[in-house]
């Protein structure tokens, strides 16, 4: 399938490593010209080169924290017209809420709700402005099924689903969608690192633990990130553009309700 996005200039942030790579990988081989962020260069930069060799597109490292201001305007003074906006982050690791200051839940609102509310705020208008736009935030299931130890994930993204609810239904009119992508349990870094945090807080073994999650789910395995990235070019080709708004699943149908 053809999905019409050759040409269009993607900006991927946390885009050298796990879903967010898989993301820039997905959309470099429709023929995007893609910019990727990431704190640490020289995994951003190995990242960009190895992602332009296997698909021949432009693909362009921009170092820098996403979620601070300099950040931010290092990566749109590096793209500063996106036509494609994946707004993607590590989140905060498992614990205990009693263990949680004001300091914590701060940094947890930067980085998952506050940040990409930024980003969106900085490139709506202009996609708006040449009709076409493709907003794509990478969430988690955990608005769905909220895991106790996951509670700063479970409260901050949930606050950027709900302010991109009200978005998105202002802005399709103009040729831009929002969506949310809710991953389930991919065998990504960031989720050996959860895993890691559960075995410092079980006591058991890091294979024990890796092995029950998958065997817990109705697929019987982790999901791939290139399964995630996949899911997401499609969302933001043109052939998506009558979706807007939604959460979006991708999780082996463990979230267990009808709808």
């Amino acid at each position: 399938m053809n999905l019409g996005i050759a040409g269009k200039r993607a900006l991927v942030t946390a885009g050298s490593r796990g879903m967010g790579r898989a993301c820039a990988t997905a959309l470099a081989a429709e023929g995007c010209e893609v910019y990727i962020t990431a704190r640490k260069v020289p995994i951003l930069e190995k990242a960009a080169a190895e992602i332009a060799a296997a698909t021949g597109a432009k693909v362009v490292p921009v170092p820098g924290d996403i979620t601070t201001p300099e950040g931010r305007a290092a990566a749109l003074a590096a793209c500063p017209a996106p036509d494609i906006l994946i707004n993607n982050g590590d989140g905060e690791p498992p614990g205990d809420f009693r263990e949680w200051d004001r300091a914590r839940w701060i940094t947890a609102l930067d980085r998952m709700m506050l940040s990409p509310i930024e980003m969106m705020r900085l490139t709506v208008d202009g996609m708006m402005a040449r009709g076409f736009g493709r907003i794509v935030n990478i969430v988690s299931r955990s608005v769905k099924i909220p895991q106790i130890e996951l509670g700063l994930s479970n409260g901050a993204r949930s606050g950027l689903v709900g302010f991109t609810a009200g978005l998105a239904r202002q802005t399709i009119a103009k040729g831009v969608t929002i969506n949310n992508i809710l991953p389930g349990i991919v065998a990504s870094d960031a989720q050996r690192d959860h895993v890691q945090v559960l075995v410092e807080m079980e006591g058991r073994p890091f294979e024990e633990i890796w092995a029950e999650r998958a065997k817990r789910n109705p697929a019987g395995r982790y999901g791939d990130p290139d399964e995630v990235g996949a899911y997401i070019a499609f969302i933001c080709s043109a052939k998506a553009g009558f979706i807007t708004g939604q959460s979006l699943l991708i999780d082996g149908g463990e979230y267990p309700g009808t709808y």
